[in-house]
């Protein structure tokens, strides 16, 4: 899927040791006969010792073995199987409180765990059960509970720490939340990286890698825009995002069906409109957006509101180049945008071109 990038580019990645080139090629040593990720930190080889593969299936079968430092037959990003197990187990009972003692019974060392939800999630394990609690007596004052029946149903021992929890979460009191909406929030990876993805009722409104510069200011403004508070928890949209995503990095889908709640301005949302409109394995300049909306002169405006899409892949703004057919900026970093490309004129059966010629 890299063709489109050249050996120096993928040698420069390696010698920085860039993280926005996982998952976009791995590679291999002659002359040790090993295959690593492009942020492995062993030593780096010379260029006229270097193969570069786009899977370690190919590396493998071209005789390496993988390297012992950066281990690349594992995907760093996955959450691990026992984080997963305890995730199921809190989904299922918001109420359950699993302490630092329960942990060591199940012979997982606290401070592990910890570390991983602050750098995956930026929260702390704790905080991760009481935002999970909170969103479950949310719940249930919209549904006609009283303030009280909620707190204590949800696990909380005290009526005021459970007022104080939620107004520092909501700004305001439990009493007066229910004109309030909840987005919900959850992490998963894929082949090109981590993504946090979240959903209100209505459907998905936020899909990105977690490592996109602007996160904090699209999770501000959805939180603004659609009333709301952006909590972890379950939701039929997101289960259907992650179903339809795979099959899309497998090749094997080629558009989304899943729901879309995507509030923005009357521009933004026809440009994001023509934007899904962009066929399979095609291409679109800025130009030929601006002339399809009727609006020849807004080429600048149609940047910006490509800019200002926060459903990635979805919502495909990776389909969108220069007028001279350069890559210009994404999100989600130029070699993602590559290889999203290189993805789709693969499974496509025809190469990446412009959807009009004007």
């Amino acid at each position: 899927m890299n063709k489109s990038l050249s050996f120096q580019e993928k040698y420069d990645a390696i010698v920085r040791k860039d993280p926005g080139y996982e998952g976009v090629f791995i590679t291999a040593v002659k002359t040790t006969g090993i295959f690593c990720r492009p942020v492995c930190t062993a030593r780096k080889p010379k260029p006229e010792n270097v193969e570069f593969y786009s899977s370690t299936d190919e590396a493998l079968q071209n005789g390496y073995r993988p390297c012992k430092v950066c281990k690349p037959m594992l995907d760093s990003e996955e959450t691990p199987g026992y984080i997963k197990n305890i995730l199921a187990e809190l989904n299922e009972n918001p109420f359950l409180k699993i302490k630092d003692y329960d942990l060591r019974k199940r012979g997982i060392e606290p401070s592990q765990i910890r570390r991983w939800f602050k750098t995956h999630h930026h929260i702390t394990f704790h905080g991760y059960q009481r935002m999970l609690r909170i969103n479950h007596a949310f719940q249930k004052i919209n549904q006609g509970e009283s303030v009280t029946e909620a707190a204590f149903d949800s696990g909380y021992d005290s009526l005021s720490g459970f007022n104080d929890r939620f107004s520092s979460i909501f700004g305001e009191a439990p009493s007066k939340s229910k004109n309030k909406n909840i987005i919900h929030i959850t992490r998963f990876t894929t082949t090109l990286g981590p993504m946090f993805a979240c959903a209100t009722q209505k459907g998905v409104c936020l899909c990105e890698f977690t490592n996109r510069k602007m996160l904090e200011t699209e999770f501000n403004d959805l939180r603004k825009r659609l009333n709301a508070v952006i909590l972890p928890g379950e939701n039929p949209h997101l289960d259907q995002l992650q179903k339809e995503l795979k099959e899309y990095f497998d090749g094997k889908r080629k558009s989304f069906d899943v729901s879309l709640d995507t509030p923005g301005s009357e521009f933004q949302q026809s440009v994001w409109k023509i934007l899904q409109e962009i066929p399979y394995g095609e291409t679109r300049s800025y130009k030929q957006q601006a002339i399809f909306l009727g609006k020849p002169s807004a080429v600048r405006a149609v940047a910006s509101a490509n800019g200002h899409n926060r459903v990635a892949i979805v919502i495909p703004c990776h389909r969108v180049i220069g007028e001279n057919g350069d890559l210009t900026g994404y999100a989600g970093g130029i070699p993602r945008k590559k290889w999203l490309l290189e993805l789709e004129k693969v499974h496509s059966g025809k190469p990446v071109q412009k959807v009009l010629e004007f």
